[in-house]
C-alpha cells in the first residue's frame, strides 16, 4: 500500500506573498486542495461557478466569501462550509496575519 502523507502546515515558505496551491490528493471524483492566502481575493469581475461541490475548512486565519444576492459568509479558523455545484461564489477577503490556510475539497 503507497501511503499519501504530509503536514497542512508545512511545505510552503512562510515569507512568500504569493497565494499557494497546492494538490495534496487527486482521484476519479474527487480532489482535495492546501491554499495558503494572504489576503488575496477573487478578481472584482465575475464569480466561481463550479462543476463539482466544495467542501472547504479554514485551518487559520480568517476570511469572507461572498455568494449572489450579496449573501456573505465570514469563516474564522476551523469553520468549514459546503458549496454546492454551481453556486456563484467569490473570496471577497482572506487576512494576511495569520495568513489563511484553507483545505478544499472538489467532488462530484
Amino acid at each position: 500500500m503507497k501511503f499519501s502523507e504530509g503536514n497542512i502546515f508545512t511545505g510552503w515558505d512562510r515569507h512568500c506573498k504569493e497565494e499557494i496551491f497546492n494538490t495534496v490528493f487527486s482521484g476519479k471524483n474527487i480532489k482535495i486542495e492546501k491554499i495558503i492566502s494572504s489576503g488575496q481575493t477573487s478578481p472584482e469581475e465575475g464569480w466561481y461557478d463550479q462543476q463539482q461541490q466544495e467542501w472547504v475548512i479554514l485551518i487559520e486565519g480568517k476570511a469572507i466569501l461572498e455568494f449572489e444576492h450579496d449573501q456573505k459568509k465570514n469563516l474564522q479558523k476551523g469553520d468549514y462550509l459546503l458549496i454546492p455545484a454551481h453556486t456563484k461564489h467569490k473570496v471577497i477577503y482572506t487576512s494576511a496575519n495569520p495568513k489563511c490556510i484553507w483545505l478544499a475539497i472538489f467532488f462530484t
